[in-house]
């Protein structure tokens, strides 16, 4: 009688731990990122792509209203991969500062150095001579866990975000990445910037 109170207990315990799991689990999936970015509105144009831009005009007056992302096939995934891994081997770490004497100094890295935004243009460059579009080659700011401000390169595709970065030659979606986002290109228009919501604002947006 004692063992058949004592099976029944632990069984009644097993339910009630399966259950908080999918309590757990449930939760978690409700705050997990998208694969692809909520935006919000127009934002501050960083100063280093406003001084590339004045540079590099065309390049920054490219318009394109009616984009669609990407349509990510396994050709896609292996150009950018390549891109990525072949930019971050090719251009050595160097500062603005020791660069080009300046604090913060956006530049394609033709003399083979560069720093986190010169690494993103330089890949943003050839996957365009690619043949992908503009429109879906987004410089993006964000912020590392140490605070420490950051510039990856966002290819935009139908199956979410993907993220190309100095620091690591992997290609990961954007929820796979521990960045703060704070903004990006806007899609339809070069020389503008949005914002990127984070979790919490993108939650309670789902749910307005």
């Amino acid at each position: 009688m004692a063992s058949s109170l004592g099976l029944r207990r632990k069984a009644k315990g097993l339910g009630l731990a399966i259950a908080l799991i999918a309590v757990c689990s449930a939760v978690n999936s409700a705050y997990a990122a998208p694969a692809s970015m909520v935006v919000g509105g127009s934002t501050s144009q960083p100063i280093g792509h406003y001084d590339f831009c004045k540079i590099h005009l065309a390049e920054c007056s490219i318009r394109s209203p009616d984009s669609v992302p990407e349509r990510l096939t396994s050709k896609l995934l292996h150009e950018i991969s390549a891109v990525n891994l072949s930019v971050n081997t090719r251009v050595k770490p160097m500062s603005d500062m020791d660069n080009y004497g300046k604090e913060e100094w956006w530049a394609y890295p033709d003399n083979g150095f560069g720093d986190c935004e010169d690494y993103a243009l330089e890949k943003r460059r050839e996957l365009n001579s690619l043949g992908i579009a503009l429109a879906n080659l987004l410089m993006t700011v964000v912020r590392k866990p140490d605070g420490e401000g950051h510039a990856v390169l966002t290819v935009r595709t139908d199956k979410g975000d993907f993220i190309l970065d100095n620091l690591v030659d992997k290609v990961r979606l954007w929820n796979q990445t521990p960045y703060r986002y704070l903004k990006r290109q806007a899609s339809d228009n070069t020389g503008h910037w949005v914002s990127i919501l984070a979790g919490e604002e993108k939650l309670v947006s789902a749910v307005k």
